[in-house]
């Protein structure tokens, strides 16, 4: 596509506040569907920030509604911006609104990259309703473009590697060996390769579950009834669309 002499395309701290602003829309899209007495799962990350920011924005305005956060970093957010915190259910969530590291066009996701997703999946699977924020560069033909976390108990982490890496997978500890990455669980997150991407995300999401040791993985298959997306044109929505 030709670009007009003297315009560029965006890069740098631009580039960057730009992404801001479409996250942004998106996440205002996803505001709409929230309604006073609402139990909404908040999710982790960039972009579900900006939908736990505008809750926050809703609340003082009056709105009553209550959230239940995925991470300790949410949860100290909430708690900042005056959103009432539920850690115990005893019914459903209304609403949980997170961010995804890939999704492919059945709207199966990976999540994770950030740390959270035992958390995260817990909040998903407990909701009536999971609407999911991307923008354009996290949709994927297959998933599995980039790393797969599977979160795992540290008490012989290596021998939990071993039986994974026998699925015929790569791996990495994040963090590495002697500073790892801890999880808001305690747990360690082995980061996988799959080589040619993940052809079957439900098969491979219950094989890694058959694994001693595993604590859970980030595929989220068939759980997500919305996704949007944000691009230059405003957000868009996939899948169930009474938000477009």
């Amino acid at each position: 596509m030709a670009t007009r002499a003297g315009s560029p395309p965006a890069s740098g701290p631009y580039a960057k506040l730009l992404a801001d602003d479409l996250k942004r829309a998106a996440a205002e899209k996803a505001l709409e569907l929230v309604q006073d007495g609402m139990l909404v799962g908040l999710g982790s990350g960039t972009t579900a920030r900006f939908f736990t920011e505008g809750l926050g924005r809703l609340v003082a305005e009056g709105m009553k509604v209550r959230g239940v956060p995925s991470s300790r970093d949410t949860a100290e957010l909430a708690a900042e911006l005056g959103i009432p915190i539920v850690t115990e259910l005893l019914g459903p969530i209304d609403l949980a609104v997170d961010g995804a590291d890939e999704v492919d066009p059945g709207l199966n996701l990976i999540k994770g990259r950030g740390g959270a997703l035992f958390r995260e999946k817990l909040v998903a699977a407990a909701s009536k309703r999971f609407v999911v924020l991307v923008d354009e560069s996290k949709l994927v033909q297959r998933l599995g473009v980039g790393v797969l976390p599977v979160e795992v108990l540290p008490f012989l982490w290596r021998t939990t590697a071993e039986r994974l890496a026998a699925l015929g997978v790569s791996l990495v500890v994040r963090g590495g060996e002697e500073t790892p990455f801890i999880t808001d669980n305690g747990n360690l997150i082995l980061d996988l390769t799959v080589e040619g991407g993940i052809t079957k995300p439900a098969d491979f999401g219950a094989e890694l579950k058959k694994v001693t040791g595993v604590v859970e993985h980030g595929l989220f298959v068939a759980m997500t009834d919305t996704v949007i997306v944000a691009g230059p044109d405003g957000p868009r929505a996939m899948g169930r669309t009474s938000v477009s």
